[in-house]
């Protein structure tokens, strides 16, 4: 008798296992599901049309990066779109043409944006109004 209740107390020891294992798997798929979720929400939706300037990522310079040099090259224009996501670009300087992917792209916007002239004035002010004593 004591051989049958050893089998069956085995036996419940492995069936808890079981349902460890599977609670495990269960909660690993819900945590792979959010994380996934909250990545794909910090994603940002670059759409782009023809005519647009846009600054291209220089791939090359990951191996021999300088200090302060940009990995963005352009601004190129938007010639036009194909299937999958590529895109043809025109140099404006030398009006030569390309394709690349259209990961490598964001939006180029030029100069710098307006301040209200107040604003201006208000800094100037508080810049003059500090008084250094050496």
């Amino acid at each position: 008798m004591d051989l049958i209740q050893s089998g069956v107390e085995r036996k419940l020891h492995l069936q808890e296992l079981e349902e460890l294992r599977l609670d495990s798997y269960e909660s690993s798929r819900i945590y792979k599901e959010k994380t996934k979720a909250f990545h794909d929400k910090q994603i940002l939706r670059r759409e782009f049309v023809v005519g647009q300037n846009v600054l291209l990522f220089n791939s090359r310079l990951k191996f021999m990066p300088g200090k302060l040099r940009s990995r963005w090259d352009g601004p190129f224009v938007i010639i036009n779109f194909f299937p999958y996501g590529a895109v043809e670009l025109k140099d404006k300087q030398t009006r030569s043409t390309f394709t690349v992917n259209g990961h490598r792209l964001k939006p180029f916007y030029e100069g710098t944006p307006q301040q209200p002239e107040d604003t201006e004035v208000e800094a100037e002010i508080r810049l003059l109004d500090v008084v250094y004593s050496p």
